[in-house]
């Protein structure tokens, strides 16, 4: 026998990082504005945020905020089953409803609940998930729930999808293919009329977590479907609030008979307490703001074009990225630290990704950016950006980009490889 906690005294990963001076987690920020932030009482410019519309701090959504805590108080006290079913929350489900051209949707307390609450109450025990291998986590946790068997494919690649389709679709009665719709590390694109279309032919749903493509892709921000001008056409559409849309929670889009079905059926929502109703009030004004005021999505792609054209030509290699979250990769785990501390000295405030999120010797920064980001401060971090990038030897050197562009081809080539098949929103 062993003690139960010797695992947790033994953990020495992140004490080495502290103690080299360059961990970058929990940094306590102690004032925002969305687009920068102050921690350790100096103003930084924000781009590990996923405020991708900037509405954060838009007087409309305060306001909205405020009335619903005047109105219903702080917080729900209990599931929506049972005591903490508010108006408000119908309410908002029927605006998603029509924002996103769908039959039903039904709101969750968080996103990760949303997927796992779903995949694990629709999936049977001799049915089968087929999930793309670089899902999010609450997807593998989602499946990892559900009593039916999960089989992976490569990332976003659709030949190593039907070929494990015509290997196991036989074995199984129902079939759910399961993939992000804007992939949260290296920011490209779900190949979905892809995905439809083997869908058909073989015979299975489609479920697409639109996290990061909600209030990003598609004329309004409707998703990926939408981006694609497909509507309608997967089964059904996860999306979180804790995005573009400034707050906390998620919903799942459908079939009225299938969403009546996870609502009787899904523990993570039974059994979870419900949204509160000023986050409710929030999600719902943004929905409104999203479709009134067009400048925000049409801002948040005039930012993104031009980090996307000024770290290109600075020669960072950013995956292939086609979205607001542009990935820079690094190599080295140590390095990326290193790197990204630089950065938080310099007044730049960035998250690096090491292993296990991303392969051995992959290290990325992630980096996204939002709508309200003013010239001002993307010419900031673009200037930081190269300073440190020649200073690691990340740009500027053709030996160090070379060695970078056979990693990148090596472990992401779906990605790059597929650049030019989905163009980016404009």
């Amino acid at each position: 026998m062993s003690d139960l906690f010797a695992k947790c005294r033994s953990f020495e990963d992140a004490k080495r990082i502290q103690a080299a001076g360059i961990y970058p987690f929990f940094r306590p920020i102690e004032s925002t504005n969305g687009n920068n932030v102050v921690t350790h009482g100096k103003r930084r410019v924000m781009i590990g945020s996923n405020n991708y519309l900037g509405l954060t701090h838009h007087p409309r959504v305060r306001e909205a905020a405020k009335r619903a805590i005047d109105q219903f108080g702080t917080g729900c006290t209990g599931s929506r089953f049972l005591n903490g079913n508010l108006a408000l929350h119908e309410e908002l489900e029927h605006r998603l409803a029509k924002y996103l051209g769908r039959e039903a949707c039904l709101v969750f307390a968080t996103g990760f609940l949303t997927n796992h609450g779903v995949l694990s109450c629709i999936v049977g025990r001799s049915d089968v998930i087929y999930s793309d291998r670089e899902n999010h986590a609450s997807i593998y946790e989602g499946t990892r729930a559900a009593i039916g068997e999960t089989v992976k494919f490569k990332h976003n690649d659709m030949a190593d999808l039907e070929r494990v389709l015509q290997l196991t679709r036989s074995k199984y009665e129902g079939a759910l293919i399961v993939a992000d719709g804007v992939f949260s590390m290296s920011g490209d694109i779900l190949r979905l009329p892809k995905i439809i279309e083997l869908a058909k032919k073989y015979e299975c749903r489609v479920y697409v977590d639109d996290a990061h493509a909600l209030g990003v892709l598609g004329p309004q921000g409707q998703g990926t479907e939408w981006h694609f001008g497909i509507p309608g056409q997967a089964d059904l559409v996860m999306g979180t609030f804790s995005k573009s849309f400034a707050s906390i929670g998620g919903v799942i889009a459908g079939n009225t008979d299938i969403i009546h079905y996870i609502k009787h059926k899904a523990r993570a929502f039974m059994f979870s307490a419900a949204m509160p109703p000023a986050a409710a009030a929030t999600v719902l004004e943004c929905v409104k703001i999203a479709e009134e005021e067009p400048e925000h999505l049409a801002n948040l792609w005039r930012n993104t074009r031009k980090m996307h054209r000024e770290l290109s030509g600075m020669g960072f290699n950013t995956l292939g990225s086609q979205t607001p979250i542009i990935p820079l990769l690094i190599g080295d785990d140590f390095q990326a630290f290193a790197f990204t501390q630089k950065l938080y000295e310099l007044g730049v405030f960035a998250t690096p990704v090491v292993k296990p999120a991303v392969p051995e010797g992959c290290a990325l920064i992630r980096t996204s950016y939002m709508a309200s980001h003013t010239d001002e401060d993307l010419d900031y971090v673009l200037t930081v950006l190269e300073k440190l990038g020649r200073e690691f030897g990340i740009i500027g050197n053709n030996s160090r980009q070379d060695e970078l562009a056979q990693l990148a081809h090596h472990h992401f080539g779906q990605i790059l490889g597929q650049q030019s098949q989905a163009a980016m929103h404009v």
